[in-house]
């Protein structure tokens, strides 16, 4: 057989050459794809930063039995994650929305995130910004610490000294050692909502608040990111405009959030996965042990059988606080109570 015999026919290598470009720019992409989200993600090494002197983590447990043969083992054993929602990076977007710069970083909204040992239910308990506290003395990274202050509100501590202190203070006053941060910006969060295709929450009173820019009839809305952001701030157009009736409004949302995501199959399409995973990891700062795609898909695995029913919403008993009628305190003994039974 000559050698022009042996060759293929010149359609045949045209589309074979096609074909294998294809797949070479798929896989690059692909490849583009994972770095992108991969340096997405911020991070900052909370154990380093607060050494052995905290609450003792929960033992950790590994399934006997995994999805497949192959599969790693899904992690397993109680965990409690501080999640904050803060305004703490810079960008037009965030100040577009109301964000601030990150000299004058605030943490709106702080929620304690317990998933039992077997990932069959999840507590998310919501720590009042409001609450007066004892901030412990937090190392910074310039070097050196803050001094320990008394009675001051919970979300200074993010001020003062970022995740660092926001962890150490949630452990001083909850006595549950936080496996994990993860902090969500505005542009974030208003970003996950839109690449969902919007959130649905149902109010039982008019909302008017000028200061959220948040306007809506008593009723079920479908709201945009922007709007779920307000959503989620609001504070003075309803209740008595205390940070409480904002929480009530923020547990709403983590419910049908997370209804939204289990009712879009996400895995459908690549392009609607990417959008989602790109305006989450965009706006996260996690501690090391999350900021890869890798561990957060681990943890995401590991929360597949976490039903509807599951998921508890509450807030940490509070009262007046004695020294300030715009202030609360942990009531006692219910608070402590419930901190016992997370960890």
């Amino acid at each position: 057989m000559t050698r022009e015999k042996r060759r293929r026919p010149r359609p045949l290598r045209a589309a074979a050459a096609v074909i294998g470009c294809v797949l070479v720019l798929a896989a690059a992409g692909a490849g583009w794809a994972y770095w992108h989200l991969n340096q997405n993600i911020r991070s900052v090494d909370i154990d380093n930063a607060l050494g052995d002197n905290r609450p003792a983590r929960a033992p950790t447990t590994v399934p006997s039995t995994t999805p497949s043969a192959s599969a790693s083992p899904l992690p397993a054993g109680a965990l409690n994650i501080l999640v904050l929602g803060s305004d703490s990076r810079t960008g037009k977007k965030n100040a577009a929305l109301g964000g601030g710069d990150s000299s004058g970083a605030r943490s709106d909204t702080a929620m304690v995130v317990h998933l039992n040992d077997d990932r069959t239910k999840a507590t998310v308990v919501s720590i009042p910004r409001d609450t007066l506290v004892t901030r412990p003395s937090c190392p910074v990274s310039s070097g050196g610490t803050t001094p320990t202050a008394y009675n001051v509100m919970f979300n200074s501590a993010y001020s003062v000294g970022g995740p660092v202190c926001a962890v150490t203070t949630a452990e001083r006053l909850t006595g549950v050692r936080m496996d994990h941060y993860i902090e969500i910006d505005f542009s974030g969060f208003a970003g996950l909502v839109d690449a969902l295709g919007g959130v649905t929450v149902t109010t039982v009173q008019d909302i008017d608040d000028d200061r959220s820019h948040l306007h809506l009839d008593a009723g079920t809305h479908r709201l945009d990111g922007t709007e779920a952001l307000a959503f989620a701030r609001t504070r003075h157009g309803i209740g008595d405009g205390s940070d409480l009736g904002r929480i009530e409004l923020q547990q709403q949302l983590v419910q049908s959030l997370l209804k939204e995501v289990r009712d879009t199959n996400l895995l459908t399409g690549a392009a609607g996965l990417y959008k989602v995973a790109d305006a989450v990891t965009g706006s996260l700062t996690t501690d090391t042990g999350l900021d890869s795609l890798g561990e957060l898909r681990s943890l995401a695995q590991s929360l597949r059988n976490i039903p509807s029913s599951g998921l508890r919403t509450v807030t940490m008993p509070v009262v007046t606080a004695p020294s300030d009628p715009n202030r609360v305190v942990a009531q006692e003994p219910a608070a402590s109570k419930l901190w016992a039974s997370l960890r």
